[in-house]
Formats: C-alpha cells, sequence, structure tokens
C-alpha cells in the first residue's frame, strides 16, 4: 500500500456532517422518547404494530430528510448516491448512531443497508427491480436470516436450514432466530443464509436466497427478548421454515456462494455498527456532562466528586483511540478491500462496542437510579450495545481472527 493514509473528514463529506448532526440532535433526538412511548398502543394490542402517530414521525422526518438530500449514504463508491467512501461515510454512521430511530430517517439502517447492497452488488436485474425501489425510498424493510437456534451459528459452516431443490423450486425447512427486523409490519424480504449442499467443500455448501416475507410456510414463533424487552416495533424474531416453496430464481449471485455473499456483506455493515457504536458513546458522554455540571450534590457539581474527572477524561480518550482504529478500517476497506481489512474489521468489532459500553455505563452512574429508568435513553443503549457484542460475530470469534492474523506474522503453520 502506497497510499497516504488520511483518515480526516474531506471537504465533501463535512458539510453532510454538519446537517446530519443538526438534525440528529435538534429535530430527531426530541422526537425519539415520542416514538418509542408509542409501543404498545395500537388499538389491536400488537406491540408490532406502528401506531398512527409512530409513523406521522418516521415520514414527516424522512421527507424532511429526503428534501434536504440527506438520503441513501450508504450507496458508499456507487453512481447511484453521493459516491462517498468508507471512511466519508463512518463519520455519518457515527451522527447517525447516537439516536435509536436516527439511522432509518436518512434510509442508512441496519439490517437494511446491508441487504439493499446485496441487492446492488450480487442481485440480478430482475431481482433489483423487484426488491430495491421499496427499500431505496424508505416504503419497507427487510432482514437478514443467518443465525439458526440449534447450532453454533459463529461458526457459519455449521448452518444448516435445508434447502432441496424441486424442479423449478427450492423447498425450505428448519428455524432461524434473531432475525433482526422481522418484527416490523414493513418487513416485505428476506435475505436467507440455506444449506443447498450439505457434501461440498465447506465454503460451498450454503445459498443465499431472496424469500419473500408473506411466503406461505413461513411462521413467526416469537421476538427473541433482550434483557426481557423485546424490541418492538423493530424485533428480532424466531422464524419456521416448513416446506417453504421458492422459485430458483430468488438465488442470490449463484448455488453454492452464500458465503460469498455474506462476506461482501458482512465487511461494511460490521465498520457502519461500530461507528454507530461511537456515535451512541458520544451522545452518551454529553448527558452524563451535561448532568455532571447541572446537578449538585453534598454541596458542589456532580463533577467535582469522587472520580469523576478521570471518568469523564478517560471516556474521551478513550472515544477517540476506537474512532481512529474504526476510521482506520474503513480506510483499508477503500484501499485494500475487504480480505485485507478483515483483521481490522475484527479488532473495531471488539473494541467499538465494549468501549460504549463503559461509557454509557459511567453515564447512568453520573445520572443515578434516573439513568437506568425509561427518563434517559441510556438503558435503551446499554442494550441496544450489548447486543452488538454478538451481532455480526461475537467477541471470541474476532479476537480469534485478530490473533491468527498476529500470529501468521511469525510463524507458516498458524492453526
Amino acid at each position: 500500500m502506497t497510499a497516504a493514509m488520511d483518515l480526516g473528514m474531506s471537504d465533501r463529506v463535512r458539510p453532510l456532517v454538519e446537517q446530519v448532526r443538526r438534525m440528529v440532535r435538534d429535530e430527531i433526538a426530541p422526537l425519539d422518547a415520542e416514538y418509542h412511548a408509542e409501543v404498545g398502543r395500537h388499538p389491536s394490542g400488537n406491540r408490532f404494530a406502528m401506531t398512527g402517530r409512530q409513523v406521522e414521525i418516521l415520514d414527516a422526518l424522512k421527507e424532511t430528510a429526503k428534501a434536504r438530500g440527506l438520503w441513501n449514504f450508504w450507496l458508499t463508491d456507487s453512481d447511484k448516491g453521493y459516491g462517498l467512501t468508507t471512511v466519508e461515510y463512518a463519520y455519518l454512521a457515527e451522527e447517525m448512531g447516537a439516536v435509536t430511530i436516527a439511522p432509518e430517517i436518512f434510509n442508512c439502517n441496519a439490517p437494511d443497508t446491508g441487504n439493499m447492497e446485496v441487492l446492488e452488488r450480487y442481485g440480478t436485474d430482475a431481482q433489483k427491480a423487484r426488491w430495491l425501489p421499496g427499500l431505496m425510498e424508505g416504503r419497507t424493510r427487510s432482514a437478514y436470516l443467518m443465525t439458526e437456534p440449534d447450532v453454533a451459528s459463529s461458526d457459519a459452516v455449521q448452518i444448516s436450514l435445508e434447502c432441496e431443490r424441486d424442479g423449478e423450486d427450492y423447498v425450505l425447512n428448519g428455524e432461524k432466530y434473531w432475525a433482526t427486523g422481522a418484527g416490523d409490519p414493513r418487513c416485505s424480504l428476506y435475505i436467507v443464509m440455506t444449506r443447498t449442499d450439505p457434501d461440498a467443500p465447506k465454503h460451498s455448501r450454503h445459498t443465499m436466497l431472496l424469500v419473500p416475507a408473506d411466503t406461505p410456510g413461513i411462521d413467526v414463533l416469537r421476538p427473541m427478548e433482550v434483557f426481557g424487552h423485546d424490541d418492538a416495533p423493530h424485533g428480532h424474531m424466531h422464524i419456521r421454515f416448513t416446506d417453504v416453496r421458492v422459485p430458483r430464481d430468488a438465488v442470490v449471485l449463484g448455488e453454492g456462494r452464500g458465503f460469498e455473499v455474506a462476506q461482501g456483506r458482512l465487511g461494511p455493515g460490521r465498520i457502519h455498527h461500530c461507528m454507530r457504536a461511537i456515535g451512541r458513546a458520544e451522545y452518551a458522554l454529553e448527558l452524563a456532562c451535561k448532568r455532571a455540571l447541572g446537578r449538585e450534590a453534598f454541596g458542589k457539581p456532580l463533577a467535582e466528586l469522587g472520580a469523576n474527572y478521570d471518568i469523564i477524561a478517560n471516556a474521551r480518550i478513550e472515544i477517540e483511540m476506537t474512532r481512529l482504529l474504526c476510521l482506520k478500517a474503513a480506510w483499508m476497506m477503500d484501499n485494500a478491500g475487504v480480505r485485507a481489512a478483515q483483521p481490522w474489521i475484527s479488532k473495531i468489532k471488539v473494541q467499538a462496542p465494549l468501549m460504549a459500553l463503559k461509557v454509557v455505563d459511567e453515564a447512568m452512574q453520573i445520572f443515578g437510579a434516573t439513568g437506568i429508568s425509561q427518563d434517559t435513553p441510556l438503558a435503551g443503549i446499554y442494550t441496544d450495545l450489548r447486543t452488538l457484542r454478538f451481532a455480526d460475530g461475537p467477541d471470541a470469534v474476532h479476537r480469534r481472527q485478530v490473533a491468527r492474523a498476529e500470529l501468521r506474522k511469525y510463524s507458516n503453520t498458524t492453526r
């Protein structure tokens, strides 16, 4: 690599970052709590059905973002979007990550960004025509179904949802869970990792399929709960497939190429997750500082009590270090490709959630009991971040990848 490593904010993205930051803090954050307070208030009693007020909040904010041209930033290196680099997008992902509903307002929310990338990069013309318009316009949602309840899905070669050819169709049988976004009533598409040939070489056994969410034989069994919360109306669902039939043209890229699609999807997605985690840490630190300066105990501002100066200083230091590591991973993605960037992506996938969890935990301490209540967003942020330590691979898997890359420098026989 001979290119100079420039991790700074470019002149092209700087005004976009400023606009997004203002909109997130001034227009979206004030409505985030109201949006989530509406969960469970639908007349049907269905917690995953969206109320009129929720729809109103989302639609109004989305129209504002579209009108300002703040839309589909995730389309990096594409003539259909801004054509941003991964480094440039990382700065935007950080700003959008601060508030729970913000990424969707700009149509930059997981798992839809990754699913749209799959369609954009690997889909046929017919697949793109069917699925991309609704997703690109923010009218529909999608889910990515990879994890399974009966195998250790962190070792993805074990994924075993059966997919057998029957004439011009594939027939699917098995279960998936932690299908993020599948609870959303607007979710119309599942991208499903299946096993088509158990006897093939381990990285050629699997095939990715586009499956309409309303296909007969699909049953949503339950929402998976995180610390007792179902994350409605978004949801992480447990889904069963019973003799589900999809046509051969539902295959993405080709039979046996599921791993290739998955790796192409997960690399950028992990960077996006980590930069959003940094945005959450920044927001938590902001809330903590304002609380520390605005409330007194024992005759002093909270900032001057105990070790709060050290806690705030360490939070700032760790945020800055983690941001630089994330930006380097993004630069590697832009300049060396997914494979070369993989060890760096694994590093940030471990570090960013751990750092952000620590900052949020300290912020909750500064707030006291209020910090774990519904009166601040901190408890919800903490729950999401703890979940992120499993999403797209648990810490142990990523540490293994980092260690293998490190040991490879010194040995030709690393296991």
